[in-house]
């Protein structure tokens, strides 16, 4: 008879959403192929306030979500041109406080494709964002997508990090 192996350890992944209004964040647990949801939010910055302001209460809150659940690693959407210069600069200023959070927690970081993230979750890296709402729903066990959808984003940035680890974790 064969020996049997042990179960996988549960590793949690954290999925980011970064934003200078909103940013998602989600915490998926993976063990396994079996993923599961531990906790998600949006963080939310004063409206009125100053950009400066607003990041640092967005990474002063992610800091809190780090501290909270110590995921293994985590995941963001690398940056995308657009054609609005300045939504492209606002997103780079969220990411860049993501990015900062996680290393000053010692929270190792990978940054995946918009299609690597939806092919992961949907099997189609040009899926729209109502599939990809569906699918981490029906991956995660959830009647229905978190909100704002920035939520979602993140848990399906989780979800796909979860798709890049090695079997034996």
């Amino acid at each position: 008879m064969p020996a049997r192996r042990p179960p996988p350890e549960a590793v949690r992944l954290l999925g980011i959403d970064p934003g200078t209004q909103v940013a998602g964040w989600g915490i998926v647990e993976a063990r396994g192929p079996a993923l599961a949801l531990v906790a998600c939010g949006a963080l939310r910055a004063p409206r009125r306030a100053e950009m400066p302001e607003r990041l640092r209460a967005i990474f002063e809150e992610l800091e809190g979500v780090l501290s909270a659940h110590r995921p293994r690693a985590a995941a963001l959407e690398e940056t995308f041109a657009g054609r609005n210069a300045k939504a492209v600069i606002a997103m780079g200023q969220g990411r860049g406080v993501a990015m900062l959070a996680c290393a000053r927690a010692g929270v190792p970081l990978t940054e995946l494709s918009a299609s690597e993230i939806k092919k992961a979750v949907t099997g189609n890296g040009a899926a729209g964002k109502p599939l990809v709402a569906r699918m981490v729903c029906a991956r995660l066990g959830l009647a229905e997508a978190p909100e704002p959808e920035d939520v979602t984003d993140a848990l399906a940035a989780a979800i796909a990090l979860a798709h890049r680890l090695p079997p034996s974790i």
